[in-house]
């Protein structure tokens, strides 16, 4: 099994100069395969449609905890109102500012264990999947993965007679 056989086709992506608030409407409404349930992380796309970054929504979580407030002991400090202030703020900022800019991505041709090394090795749950052209094709995600894993674990596979 390939990368191609598991990936969900590329259908909605990022552009650097979109905002934080587009890419949370978008990431909120994303379709994977035909429901309308959103999505986790987005590629960014250059005009030229290759890939320069990756959003999730951890990063977006980032803009609005900012690093700092981890070096201080805030447990029983009041967020009334604080998030909010920030998260209407952060809304302005630029993917650009906020995604990975290294990526790990497989080729689409690339073996399922390649697929399952790269998500371990680098503590990822979803893999652009680039196409021959260099492009994007594709999302693999972890689910789908371990889904596909568990079948056979679970001799759930068609033809597997005992």
């Amino acid at each position: 099994m390939k990368a191609r056989d598991l990936m969900i086709p590329l259908r909605e992506y990022l552009e650097p100069d979109d905002t934080l608030s587009d890419a949370a409407r978008l990431l909120r409404t994303a379709r994977r395969n035909e429901e309308k349930i959103g999505v986790k992380g987005l590629p960014v796309l250059d005009s030229e449609g290759m890939m320069v970054g990756f959003l999730s929504i951890g990063d977006i979580l980032k803009a609005v905890f900012p690093f700092y407030m981890t070096l201080a002991n805030l447990g029983n400090f009041t967020w009334d109102g604080m998030v909010v202030n920030i998260a209407e703020k952060a809304g302005h900022s630029k993917v650009s500012e906020l995604m990975t800019k290294e990526v790990v991505s497989v080729k689409e041709n690339a073996p399922l264990m390649e697929c399952v090394d790269h998500m371990l090795k680098n503590n990822v749950k979803r893999l652009p999947v680039i196409g021959e052209d260099g492009k994007v094709v594709g999302i693999l995600h972890e689910r789908d993965v371990f889904l596909t894993i568990t079948k056979s674990m679970l001799d759930e596979n068609p033809g597997n007679a005992k």
